[in-house]
């Protein structure tokens, strides 16, 4: 008996030891996936700000009012006048079609789809 006791002791040590090893490996290999998502996300952000700042050089007021000028003809920009705007309240919104009755309850029931 003592001796069943010695190797299921010892059984249980091994598979400890292998369960140990195996997830020692599985958490090495989950922190070099960890580093490189780290290193794919700051790729990312600095193709990101190379970006914003190719936007902000490419909408410099000066230079869009030298493409606006070259293209004056082609495009037919013609310069803001402050009377070209308007009031909320001169807004004209499209009215709905269909008016709903709400001064009465409505009763749902079911259309017997789910029976």
């Amino acid at each position: 008996m003592r001796s069943l006791l010695f190797m299921l002791a010892a059984l249980a040590v091994i598979a400890s030891g292998y369960w140990a090893y195996h997830e020692n490996y599985a958490t090495q290999a989950e922190l070099d996936r960890v580093d490189d998502l780290r290193r794919e996300i700051g790729d990312a952000r600095e193709r990101l700000a190379i970006l914003n700042a190719e936007w902000a050089y490419l909408n410099r007021p000066d230079r869009l009012k030298d493409l606006a000028d070259l293209n004056f003809d082609k495009l037919g920009l013609l310069p803001l006048r402050p009377d070209q705007f308007g009031r909320i309240d001169q807004v004209a919104y499209p009215q709905p079609e269909t008016q709903i009755d709400i001064s009465e309850p409505i009763d749902i029931i079911s259309t017997g789809a789910s029976e």
